[in-house]
């Protein structure tokens, strides 16, 4: 009998883990708290290293399909809209063997289920776990639910994380704001060329999803004194108004926009690095859970779908969960780590009080940092 893998938490992380695990022949549980799976979030950012991850799946295609492949991207300054860094997408295939992909969450997250689903992956909905004893999650009602392996892939305020450290997710002193907005005539030409305007303390970024029909917005500034995270805690367009005032007119237009649509609010929360991802070689972390990051390197759900793959990977090529873990955790634990520290020093790069000097010196992003090259189906495990 194949060993049975519970997976606290159905996000990205979560999801792929699970159908990884199954495609690898083990029994897998997946519980997950919300009472059913649906749209949520907004856009993500598939880098080709993530897509790589998604292909070891079978569903590289899918999410490509149903995402959008941008040719090139750009920085621009926040005062005159000046280009300031231009990036070369059409090439990616080519260069790193994946494409680089802008989807809906909700878009991705439907190409995962479908492939946990169809490799016999129990998904359990409303299944709130409030606690966990050695490798059994502890649901709301009392239920316990044992596995050989207990993997906790909650998210930044995981309850699985909780045996590793007892410190809650900190506030890094970002606050985002994100709006879905239809590409109307007056937003095409900043649709065909997607990027970041960067000024003092705040960026704007946008990149089309759902055949670049949608633009996602997502807005980041420094503001201290407010940190609630959530998915959907509305905001007062008014606040990013003020924030954004004085910037260029195409800035403006996409405030503009953002403000004709639904916005919504969170504190960007993250958590310091951990030493260690095991315990008792029967509980292990993915993902937010295991190293929750800010969002400047767009690396997050990657991250999680690595974590994930390698996960699958290790189990397999092992005699023992412990030593799978163990192979995990040293394939993947320095690679996180790096990229939680460098999302971080990225914010300071791209909120500088001169963003005209932006770029002008040695270019530290995600890829120049080396992390499109990264293949997670073939790293040593």
């Amino acid at each position: 009998m194949s060993k049975h893998i519970v997976i606290v938490g159905g996000g990205i992380a979560g999801m792929t883990a699970a159908a990884a695990l199954a495609q690898q022949d083990f029994r897998v549980t997946l519980l997950e708290s919300a009472p059913q799976l649906g749209e949520i979030g907004a856009g993500v950012t598939l880098s080709p290293n993530a897509m790589k991850g998604l292909d070891f799946l079978g569903v590289c295609e899918t999410a490509a399909a149903v995402g959008v492949e941008p040719t090139r991207q750009r920085i621009q300054h926040w005062e005159d809209g000046r280009t300031l860094v231009q990036m070369d997408r059409s090439t990616q295939r080519a260069k790193y063997g994946a494409p680089y992909v802008t989807i809906h969450r909700a878009d991705l997250h439907e190409v995962l289920t479908g492939a946990a689903l169809a490799a016999g992956v129990e998904v359990r909905c409303g299944a709130n776990v409030v606690g966990s004893e050695g490798p059994s999650a502890i649901l709301a009602d009392g239920t316990r639910i044992t596995g050989d392996l207990l993997v906790g892939a909650d998210g930044v305020k995981s309850v699985i994380r909780e045996r590793f450290e007892t410190t809650p997710a900190h506030f890094t002193g970002h606050v985002a704001w994100r709006a879905l907005v239809p590409v109307t005539p007056e937003l095409q030409e900043l649709s065909d060329f997607p990027g970041i305007f960067i000024g003092p303390g705040a960026m704007l970024n946008r990149y089309n999803i759902r055949g670049s029909k949608i633009m996602n917005l997502v807005f980041f500034a420094r503001q201290a004194g407010w940190n609630e995270e959530g998915w959907t805690i509305p905001a007062d367009p008014a606040e990013i108004r003020q924030i954004y005032a004085g910037w260029c007119d195409d800035a403006q237009t996409l405030i503009d926009a953002a403000c004709r649509q639904p916005l919504f609010k969170w504190a960007i929360n993250a958590r310091s690095a951990l030493p260690n991802w095991i315990i008792d070689d029967n509980v292990t972390l993915i993902g937010d859970a295991a190293h929750a990051m800010t969002p400047f390197l767009g690396h997050g759900a990657a991250c999680g779908i690595e974590d994930a793959v390698v996960l699958a990977r290790a189990l397999r090529a092992s005699d023992t969960i412990g030593e799978g873990l163990h192979r995990y955790q040293a394939a993947r634990h320095e690679r996180a780590s790096f990229i939680q520290a460098e999302s971080n020093a990225n914010a300071d790069r791209m909120q500088g009080q001169d963003a005209a000097l932006f770029g002008l010196g040695e270019m530290k992003d995600e890829e120049s940092l080396g992390l499109f090259q990264y293949d997670c189906r073939t790293v040593e495990v």
